[in-house]
């Protein structure tokens, strides 16, 4: 459920305003605290609700561009206030926000289309995501959001991370830094009762083995990686930073727009065929956008701007992953996967395109029309090759939330 008075996603503002008000409403449970600030300055705040030292840490917005989390946060941190037994030995910590700053240029809070959400679309580059900096910048350089969030980790020690993450288009899944038993079955549930599909070829999951469908467990440190190109690891992430204190992270995963095409487990016809045309189609549109940025280059002098060096960034990951998609072969040969790649595909330029769009706009280049047609022409092509259908809000939040309480409920007994 909303906490607003529209189904929407809320600000991060919103947030703070909805947690502070539940925080006064229930002074003897909950408390509303400060734990860091941005790069830019903006507060990072910590919701907590309960006291006891077993705890449960849940993360909302650490990708700006995937908002269901904060909408899910304060369902979460509602229904753990009304509902004792939640409470019963364990507390629960919500961080509302973990990049405030890129949530501040993401600016799609009730998209009507797959365009329409990238017309305001943004991601940073990895070495500026709180969760994933870990992973490709040494530990002096970390930026505050990281330090904070890790910060809160050493402090709680939680047996359970919760990271809400989503997906523009595409199915439900689950990534585990350990396996929790028992939790694939409630998870299953879940998604088929409310018509979402459960990703079971995740692309961000290629070779992990699984518990149960959309249930993927993160392969051991030292344990080769499917895109060996791929600068950012997970297992150097936020995500195995509890791993210092006996816990785990899991990472919950719910699309805005569900394609019934991505839990296909039949067996792909000719997977290596198809991830060489793939790799052929997204080296294509990226040399599209690549033109474009070489035209608007000289004009562009001097810009320092996030969504400038975030489009870049998604450029460059470009080559090495066409490689790998054409030398290696496939993790996974259902059809799933391979669909979960052609929707990799699509994102990359798609989402590199619409940052320089907003660049070029605010600068008023005269390449704007340019990548116009092509966020336009790309995002119809991606909603109407996976059939896209939007998921209501609240069954985004619903499930998203009966997936994480499934977790702390399971992890517990696990834990001991």
């Amino acid at each position: 459920m909303s906490l607003l008075p529209e189904l929407r996603y809320p600000t991060v503002t919103e947030m703070v305003s909805s947690a502070a008000t539940l925080a006064a409403q229930h002074s003897g449970v909950c408390a509303l605290r400060q734990i860091g600030v941005s790069r830019a300055g903006r507060p990072l705040h910590l919701l907590s609700v309960g006291r006891a030292r077993r705890a449960v840490l849940v993360v909302a917005g650490a990708h700006a561009n995937e908002p269901t989390g904060g909408s899910t946060l304060l369902a979460l941190a509602e229904r753990v206030v009304h509902e004792r037994p939640l409470r019963t030995g364990m507390s629960w910590h919500f961080l509302l926000c973990a990049d405030p700053d890129g949530a501040s240029l993401h600016v799609t809070p009730a998209p009507r289309s797959l365009h329409d959400y990238h017309l305001g679309f943004f991601r940073p580059a990895g070495p500026e995501q709180p969760e994933w900096s870990p992973a490709v910048l040494p530990p002096d350089r970390l930026p505050p959001e990281t330090r904070a969030l890790t910060g809160v980790i050493d402090e709680l020690r939680p047996y359970l991370q919760v990271t809400l993450h989503g997906t523009d288009l595409g199915g439900s899944w689950v990534q585990l830094t350990k396996d929790i038993p028992g939790l694939a079955e409630p998870f299953a549930k879940s998604a088929a009762e409310l018509h979402i599909p459960v990703e079971t070829g995740a692309s961000d999951a290629a070779g992990w083995p699984a518990s149960g469908p959309g249930v993927h467990v993160m392969p051991s440190p030292g344990t080769g990686a499917a895109y060996p190109s791929m600068p950012d690891d997970a297992r150097h992430s936020t995500w195995y930073h509890a791993h210092r204190y006996g816990g785990l992270t899991a990472v919950v995963e719910v699309p805005m727009w569900a394609s019934d095409l991505v839990d296909d487990p039949a067996p792909h016809p000719a997977p290596a065929a198809a991830m060489r045309r793939l790799a052929s189609r997204l080296l294509r549109d990226t040399r599209k956008v690549e033109r474009v940025l070489t035209d608007a280059q000289p004009r562009l002098e001097g810009v320092d701007d996030p969504l400038l060096r975030a489009a870049r960034w998604g450029l460059e990951l470009v080559p090495g992953l066409a490689g790998d998609w054409t030398c290696t072969p496939p993790a996974d040969h259902s059809m799933a996967y391979v669909g979960s790649v052609d929707a990799f595909g699509r994102r990359l330029p798609l989402r590199a395109a619409a940052m320089l769009l907003r660049v070029l706009q605010r600068n008023g280049d005269r390449a704007a029309p340019r990548l116009e047609r092509l966020v336009a022409t790309w995002s119809d092509a991606f909603a109407g090759r996976f059939r896209a259908r939007w998921v209501p809000l609240e069954n985004q939040v619903e499930h998203q939330s009966r997936t994480v309480v499934a977790a702390a409920l399971h992890a517990r007994e696990q834990s001991g």
